[in-house]
């Protein structure tokens, strides 16, 4: 048995207009001076700054503003936040969109807290030992970030993608309002399923020991994706499939599928972040791009895994070996993908790697995650390359 800390110290507030809430979360809290963190205008366009502005403007506090958060969040506006938080002696930090705004969010925070260089605590060479306190108002179910100890961000001036776990980085609270994800267009919605499904499934494919009950989670969690990605592909206002995914995202990310796992495998994020790093591509377009191939490398070292995803998760029928069934289920993984719009192979995110770029990702990677990774196989660089040539 795996022994597990599980820590999820976020208070939810989920529910339709749930960010009417703010001016008494805020008032609350005795914060002075509040950073509102946003993207590239469609919290504008829509209103909701302008709504969340009002509310802090009630609670008494200083705003200070900062939007411009890209996907894939760069470092260069993580600076940018941090000298601006200094400057303005900001002592909360209000994330107000989806993983990407949260991530650029919380390196900020520790930035601001922690003096020196932030990109330090992504290449491990500091600890991070304190933040400044982030809540989130979440627009896109996706990345789980928003309950999540985990900070994801590109270094655009050498093109690296590095994360960072740090218990203190979880947010304070997290304002939940499935009607702010409806506006969200069917691609990014598709690639939000795939990233809240994927950070399930990376924790479930492992060569560990695991508790059945989290397996069943997982299960119910994944399988409840898939039917609510069917839901909103056909009907993109259907706000009850929209809070089955928000919820679900959150709770993919926040700990609660590692309990009594080893961990997990986590291979196609690593594998995904060299992907986006180098051309950009969307986080859960670079998963679902090498996936397959991933899965079709490693599932006869991690076959019993594999068996019971296919027959659990993908509703293969149990006719055949085990072997079978778990290649049916794999299959029937990427024709879900396929089947909301999503990219199966690298050339299909609209790229056309040379062979020395395959050669530079699987390096990179290498470098990247200490020479080798993953727990249903241990791979190597060697073997990342034939897994980005697999999956071209």
């Amino acid at each position: 048995m795996n022994s597990f800390l599980y820590n999820a110290p976020t208070k939810v507030y989920f529910g339709q207009n749930s960010e009417e809430k703010l001016t008494e979360i805020i008032s609350e809290s005795g914060y002075k001076c509040v950073l509102v963190h946003y993207g590239c205008g469609s919290a504008v366009k829509s209103g909701l700054i302008k709504r969340v502005k009002w509310a802090l403007e009630h609670a008494g506090v200083k705003i200070v503003e900062l939007g411009g958060v890209m996907p894939n969040p760069r470092l260069s506006l993580v600076y940018e936040g941090i000298k601006l938080c200094l400057s303005e002696h900001v002592d909360f930090i209000l994330a107000v969109g989806g993983g990407s705004v949260i991530d650029s969010a919380k390196a900020i925070g520790m930035g601001a807290a922690g003096g020196g260089d932030v990109w330090d605590y992504y290449e491990e060479k500091r600890t991070p030992e304190k933040t400044l306190p982030v809540g989130v108002v979440l627009t896109v179910a996706a990345a789980g970030s928003e309950m999540s100890k985990s900070s994801v961000i590109t270094n655009d001036y050498t093109q690296v993608k590095r994360g960072r776990n740090a218990e203190l980085s979880r947010p304070v609270f997290a304002v939940l309002n499935p009607e702010l994800t409806v506006s969200v267009p069917p691609y990014p919605t598709a690639c939000g399923c795939a990233d809240i499904f994927m950070h399930t499934l990376e924790r479930y494919l492992n060569r560990g020991e695991n508790l059945e009950v989290t397996d069943r989670m997982a299960e119910a969690l994944m399988t409840t994706v898939i039917e609510a990605s069917k839901k909103v592909c056909r009907k993109p206002d259907d706000l009850k499939a929209r809070a089955e995914l928000m919820w679900a995202g959150s709770l993919s990310h926040n700990g609660l599928m590692s309990c009594g796992t080893d961990g997990g495998d986590w291979c196609t994020h690593s594998l995904g972040h060299e992907i986006s790093a180098l051309y950009d591509a969307a986080h859960g377009a670079s998963l679902t791009a090498v996936w397959g191939a991933w899965a079709r490398y490693v599932y006869k070292n991690c076959l019993s895994r594999f068996h019971k995803f296919a027959v659990q998760v993908m509703g293969v029928r149990p006719n055949g070996t085990r072997e079978e069934l778990a290649l049916k289920g794999i299959e029937a993984c990427v024709e879900w993908f396929a089947s909301m719009g999503l990219p199966t192979s690298i050339r299909a995110l609209g790229v056309n790697p040379s062979a020395d770029d395959l050669k530079l990702m699987a390096k990179k990677w290498a470098e990247n995650n200490g020479g080798e990774k993953g727990s249903c196989k241990k791979i190597k660089e060697s073997d990342a390359l034939a897994i980005y040539t697999a999956a071209l």
